[in-house]
């Protein structure tokens, strides 16, 4: 999308890809699946090889969860998540179903994926009082830590994302933080 004020390629905003899903779950829209798969396919590999997954296997992954985002799209709930946070989820997941599948550990379930889908994964205890901690979070403040730290995205990328200003991703973040230090017991602003 091009901005008329500065000519400059604009990022759809979170509303447009949750609308792209539904359209995906309802109409099986080919055109909003080929928009989502432009936009984050390289973005999900990006992510993939930042965590140490050698080239080959993120491209799989990226694969994976691109049609798991077509076969599952009716799972898609945009009041949880945003439609990247949904994906990236999903990707991380794979990545981890492929780990423990090298390290030979069995499942009870063949079909896990559904069930990661909309199931909160098993955290050590630190990671659990983390998960509370995000829980706690108004939901755009958990978001923007979310775009932040787990996809590693500038604090421009998540305003273009989201469609907050840049000044509101800068005060979410740092109002998370602090109830981030409040909740594990640290001081300092």
């Amino acid at each position: 999308m091009a901005d008329n004020a500065t000519g400059q390629e604009q990022a759809p905003s979170g509303k447009f890809w949750a609308e792209c899903m539904e359209k995906i779950a309802q109409e099986r829209d080919k055109r909003s699946f080929l928009l989502l798969f432009d936009h984050f396919s390289p973005r999900v590999n990006a992510y993939l090889l930042g965590q140490g997954v050698d080239s080959a296997t993120a491209e799989d992954i990226t694969q994976e969860a691109l049609l798991a985002l077509w076969n599952k799209a009716h799972l898609y709930r945009p009041e949880k998540a945003a439609v990247s946070t949904w994906l990236f989820r999903v990707a991380r997941n794979l990545w981890i179903d492929k780990l423990r599948k090298q390290r030979g550990i069995a499942y009870e379930q063949d079909d896990r994926l559904a069930d990661e889908l909309t199931e909160e994964p098993t955290m050590a205890p630190d990671g659990d009082r983390l998960r509370a901690a995000m829980e706690a979070l108004p939901v755009n403040q958990a978001q923007v830590v979310f775009k932040s730290y787990y996809e590693g995205k500038s604090h421009s990328e998540i305003a273009a994302e989201t469609g907050m200003p840049l000044g509101s991703v800068k005060s979410s973040l740092r109002l998370a933080i602090k109830a981030f230090r409040e909740q594990f017991g640290e001081q300092g602003e």
